[in-house]
């Protein structure tokens, strides 16, 4: 059984209906918007553990959540609507 998220509005569904991404932390120091927009496209920290991200239900309600997910053992910690 793969992975399934808890959409707020769609219930449980499985993960392939999702597509995500990883939610970096910029560091204020970086004030160059150029800069910025690299460190946030480019650099991942590949955490490994909990790890916040941004998930958007392609495949159903087209709605943005957020999960924390422990990446050692690839389980939903906690999800939350984004919007």
């Amino acid at each position: 059984m793969s992975l399934q998220l808890n959409c707020p509005n769609c219930g449980k569904r499985p993960v392939e209906e999702f597509a995500h991404g990883h939610m970096p932390v910029v560091p204020d120091s970086i004030t160059d918007p150029e800069e910025w927009e690299f460190n946030r496209a480019f650099l991942r920290d590949n955490t490994e553990g909990i790890q916040r991200e941004a998930w958007f239900h392609t495949h159903g309600c087209r709605r943005w959540m957020v999960v924390e997910r422990d990446t050692r053992i690839d389980r939903v910690i906690e999800n939350s609507s984004g919007n």
